[in-house]
C-alpha cells in the first residue's frame, strides 16, 4: 500500500491499568508483520514529562533506548521484540512534548495572538503527529496506543483528536480496539461484564465505538459471556477476543490469531487478508514450555529487584536465550544492598546460581553490594555478564582486588577519590554543572571495533558492531595499560580506540562487561549473541557442578 495508504490502529484501555495494551498492541503488530504487511507503532503517554529519561524505575519501570537515542517508554521494548523493527524517537508522544511545542510557539508570536486551547491547537497538534509519523514510517499500519485508562481526565484530549482524526480519514481507515479487565468473584464463581460494558460507555461518551473488544481474564471466557459483550457494547460477536492469561507473553500473537483477528481488521478495514505465518513464533512457545532436562539459574543483583519492569529488557533477553538453548531458566533477583549488608539468606541464593548479570543503573546505593558480586563471580569462575554499570562494577572490581588499587572508585561515587577508574565524560561536565539531566547522556547507537580472540568477537561473529548506549561515564583510559597487564582484556573499542566499549577477564571461562545495552536489541526468535553465548557459558558451569 502506499504511504498515503496507511491504515491507523488505535488501541485504548479501560476499567483499570496494567491490563497489557502495550502487548496486546505489540501482538497485533506482530500478526500483521507475520501476514506480510509492514507495522510502525506509536505510544501516546498522557504525562506531563517530556520523556521518561528521568523518571525512576520505581515510578515508570525500565527506560528504553532507541536505535536514535531516545528514551523512551518500556513498551517500546516490547514493540521491537514483537514486530522486530527497530523504532526511533517518532514512537513516543508526550503530552509534555506537545504543550512544549505549543508554547514556544505562542512565545514566537506563531499564532498571531489568538487563544490556545485544547480544542483545537492540542487536538490538531496530535493529529498532524498521527499524519506525520505514517508519512515518515511509510508502513501499511500505524499502531496508536494511547496510554492510560478510558475516563482519566489527561488522557481525554488524546480520544477527543482520535475521534476527530477516525472522522476526517474515514471508516476504511481508521479501526479502535478497546482492552477491558473481566473480573473473576470466587463467591458466585463468574465473570463479570459489566465493567466492560461501563467502560465502553465511557469510550462511547466521548464520540468513540470500539470495533474491537479484546477481553482480559485470569480464567477461560464461557461463549455466554463472549455474546454478552457483544451484545451490550455494539461488537459484532467474532470481534470480542477472548485474551485469557497466558504462560508467557509470546504466546499472545498465538491466541489472537486463533481468534482470527487479522482477517477482523483487514475486513474493516477493506484490505484483503493475508494469512499470518506465525510457525516461528509456535515453535518459540514450544521451547519455552517444553519439559527441558536442561536447568538454569542466573542471578540479576540490582537494587531496584522489587520492580519486576525495571529490568524488563534484560530479563526478555535471558528467556530468549533460554529459549534458544532450549533451557528452563529461572532467574534469581539479588538485592545488592543486603549483599552489602551481610544477609546470609541473600549470599546463600546468590552462591547456588549458574550466572551472574548486573544491569545498568545510577547512583552509588548499593553499588558496593555490586561490586562483592562480582569479586564472587571472579574468583569462583562464575560466569559473569556486566551490562554499562555492571561493565563499570567489574572494572571497579577488578582495579582493586586483582590490579592492587587501593580505593579504585568511578567518579559517580566518589568525585574527589584519588583512583576514580571510570570518570565522567569531558563533553557532559558542563550539562552536569547546570544539573540539566534530561537527555545529557552517551545515547543511542554507536559503532564499536572488536578485538581478535576475545569473546565478544567470537560471539558476533564480525568485526565492528553496533549498540545501543545510556550513559554519562566511561572507562578511564589513564589506567587502561595498569588493567591489561593484570589481566584484563579490552574487547572493545570506539573505532578511534578512545573509548572502551567492551573488557573480558582473562583465565576466567566467560566474565564480559559491555558500556552499551544489549537487551535493547535482543528479539524473542533472535537472541542477542552476547545473551546467547552468555547462558550457553552458565550451562556449561552448571554442569561441571554436577
Amino acid at each position: 500500500m502506499p504511504a498515503q495508504q496507511t491504515k491507523y490502529i488505535f488501541v485504548t484501555g479501560g476499567v483499570c491499568s496494567g491490563l497489557g495494551k502495550g502487548l496486546s498492541a505489540a501482538a497485533i503488530g506482530a500478526i500483521l508483520k507475520a501476514a506480510g504487511f509492514s507495522v510502525f507503532t506509536l505510544k501516546i503517554d498522557p504525562y506531563l514529562n517530556v520523556d521518561p529519561g528521568t523518571m525512576s524505575p520505581y515510578q515508570h519501570g525500565e527506560v528504553f533506548v532507541t536505535e536514535d537515542g531516545y528514551e523512551a517508554d518500556l513498551d517500546l521494548g516490547h514493540y521491537e521484540r514483537f514486530i522486530d523493527v527497530n523504532l526511533t524517537r517518532q514512537s513516543n508522544l508526550t503530552t509534555g512534548q506537545i504543550y512544549q511545542r505549543l508554547i514556544d510557539a505562542e512565545r514566537k508570536g506563531k499564532f498571531l495572538g489568538k487563544t490556545i486551547q485544547i480544542i483545537p491547537h492540542i487536538t490538531e497538534e496530535v493529529k498532524r503527529y498521527f499524519r506525520h509519523v505514517a508519512k515518515v514510517s511509510g508502513a501499511d499500519f500505524l499502531l496508536i496506543e494511547v496510554g492510560g485508562t478510558v475516563g482519566d481526565i489527561e488522557g481525554e484530549p488524546y480520544l477527543e483528536a482520535a475521534r476527530q482524526f477516525a472522522l476526517e480519514e474515514g471508516s476504511k481507515n481508521a479501526l479502535f480496539v478497546h482492552i477491558t479487565l473481566l473480573p473473576y468473584l470466587k463467591t458466585s464463581q463468574e465473570l463479570k461484564t459489566k465493567p466492560t460494558q461501563a467502560s465502553v460507555r465511557d469510550l462511547r461518551r466521548q464520540g468513540i465505538q470500539p470495533h474491537i473488544i479484546i477481553a482480559r481474564s485470569d480464567y477461560p471466557i464461557p461463549k455466554e459471556q463472549i455474546e454478552k459483550i457483544s451484545l451490550f457494547s455494539n461488537v459484532k460477536p467474532e470481534a470480542v477476543i477472548p485474551a485469557v492469561t497466558a504462560s508467557t507473553i509470546y504466546e499472545v500473537p498465538i491466541l489472537f490469531e486463533r481468534c482470527k483477528i487479522s482477517r477482523t481488521i483487514c475486513d474493516y478495514l477493506g484490505v484483503r487478508p493475508r494469512t499470518a505465518d506465525l510457525k516461528e513464533w509456535k515453535n518459540l512457545v514450544r521451547r519455552m514450555k517444553g519439559d527441558s532436562q536442561r536447568k538454569i539459574t542466573i542471578a540479576m543483583v540490582g537494587k531496584y529487584t522489587a520492580h519486576g519492569d525495571a529490568y524488563l529488557s534484560v530479563n526478555e533477553a535471558l528467556r530468549a536465550a533460554a529459549a534458544h538453548h532450549r533451557a528452563k531458566l529461572k532467574i534469581e533477583h539479588i538485592d545488592s544492598e543486603e549483599l552489602e549488608q551481610k544477609n546470609r539468606r541473600m549470599w546463600s541464593r546468590l552462591k547456588k546460581v549458574d550466572g551472574i548479570v548486573i544491569p545498568g543503573g545510577f547512583g552509588n546505593r548499593g553499588v558496593e553490594g555490586k561490586i562483592l558480586a562480582a569479586q564472587y563471580a571472579r574468583e569462583h569462575n562464575v560466569p559473569y555478564f556486566g551490562l554499562c554499570l555492571g561493565m563499570q562494577i567489574a572494572v571497579i572490581e577488578f582495579a582493586r582486588h586483582a590490579a592492587g588499587i587501593t580505593g579504585a572508585t568511578s567518579e559517580e561515587f566518589s568525585p574527589s577519590a584519588e583512583h576514580c577508574v571510570i570518570h565522567i565524560m569531558e563533553e557532559q561536565k558542563k550539562k552536569m554543572k547546570q544539573k540539566d539531566y534530561g537527555a545529557s547522556m552517551r545515547l543511542g547507537a554507536y559503532p564499536a571495533r572488536l578485538a581478535e580472540g576475545s569473546l565478544a568477537r567470537r560471539a558476533y561473529k564480525e568485526g565492528v558492531i553496533s549498540e545501543r548506549h545510556r550513559h554519562r561515564y566511561e572507562f578511564n583510559n589513564a589506567y587502561r595499560g595498569t588493567l591489561s597487564q593484570c589481566g584484563m582484556r579490552i574487547a572493545g573499542t570506539s573505532p578511534d580506540n578512545t573509548l572502551v566499549e567492551i573488557v573480558e577477564i582473562e583465565n576466567h571461562p566467560w566474565m564480559v562487561g559491555v558500556q552499551f545495552h544489549p537487551e535493547f536489541t535482543s528479539r524473542p526468535l533472535r537472541p542477542h549473541p552476547l545473551f546467547r553465548d552468555f547462558l550457553a557459558a552458565a550451562l556449561r558451569f552448571g554442569k561441571s557442578k554436577g
